[in-house]
């Protein structure tokens, strides 16, 4: 463990912090990892008796424990936060680099769903049993009108990009009504959003099962993003949480600073998502 000499006084908080010698946390020991690496093998191990078995139990039970794991280790995260002298700025910049790791490995869980769109829109004919021509939309297939929903939707995400940014720059400006009231509305279009895309998804033109290539790359990506929209929602309504609590400071508020990454990382997606699926790649419009 981390020796100490004389305490000295949080610029942050004012509270009254050990003086480490050394700028690094050493943790204390966490069952978190342990048991959330169980947790998360039982869950995929609990997907194949579910897709091969039908035994749903294994998957539920990891399933509970990636929760857990994720609740109770955050929670720590968020202890240590409030814990003077523990987040030095070198272990900032530390958290820094993993927020920023996690969202490039996020982009790339996008491509592989653009990839499979853009193998099947440029190559039609690479679908099992295209008609002669192959044309993508597949023939048969009604697609959403991009000026509709996708559009009112786009603009909901693109508002909430800005509600966030103005609640970030109330932060830096110690103006915390200005930060509550621009987190409550950036939490509220999310879910406004994610309300809506439950209502394009019941007015489906196509199926959601055994509906053929298209519907499997649609609710794919469109579905992914809408599952992070869901957490980014609920990131920013912890982060509106510790915003009512006091936690955030203009020096230290790096969990909300994480969230509106994350937030604007998901409205980026959703514009390539609306210009490549809905708008460049509409076909014949259902119309309702």
């Amino acid at each position: 463990m981390a020796s100490t000499s004389l305490a000295h006084a949080d610029p942050a908080t004012g509270d009254v912090a050990p003086h480490y010698k050394h700028p690094y946390h050493l943790v204390d020991p966490s069952p978190w990892p342990l048991i959330g690496a169980f947790s998360g093998g039982a869950m995929l191990f609990g997907i194949v008796l579910w897709a091969h078995d039908n035994i749903h139990w294994m998957f539920g039970l990891g399933l509970m424990g990636v929760l857990a794991t994720m609740f109770f280790w955050w929670r720590d995260v968020v202890l240590e936060s409030r814990t003077p002298g523990l987040h030095t700025p070198i272990v900032q910049i530390g958290l820094r680099y993993g927020m920023t790791l996690f969202i490039a490995s996020e982009v790339m869980f996008f491509v592989a769903f653009f990839w499979a769109y853009f193998h099947f829109a440029l190559f039609p004919q690479h679908v099992s049993g295209a008609a002669a021509p192959p044309v993508w939309p597949p023939r048969g297939i009604l697609t959403f009108d991009p000026w509709g929903l996708p559009f009112l939707n786009t603009m909901i995400l693109l508002l909430s990009g800005c509600t966030v940014t103005w609640a970030h720059a109330a932060l830096l400006n110690n103006d915390r009504k200005g930060l509550l009231r621009g987190l409550t509305l950036t939490v509220l279009l999310g879910i406004s959003f994610t309300s809506l895309q439950a209502w394009e998804y019941a007015e489906a033109p196509f199926p959601f099962v055994d509906g053929g290539i298209y519907p499997s790359v649609f609710f794919l990506a469109t579905g992914f993003h809408g599952f992070h929209v869901m957490v980014g929602t609920t990131f920013l309504l912890v982060c509106l949480i510790r915003a009512y609590k006091g936690h955030f400071t203009p020096e230290r508020h790096f969990g909300f600073e994480a969230a509106a990454w994350y937030w604007h990382f998901v409205d980026v997606v959703w514009l390539f998502l609306f210009i490549c699926i809905y708008l460049l790649g509409a076909g014949e419009i259902a119309q309702h």
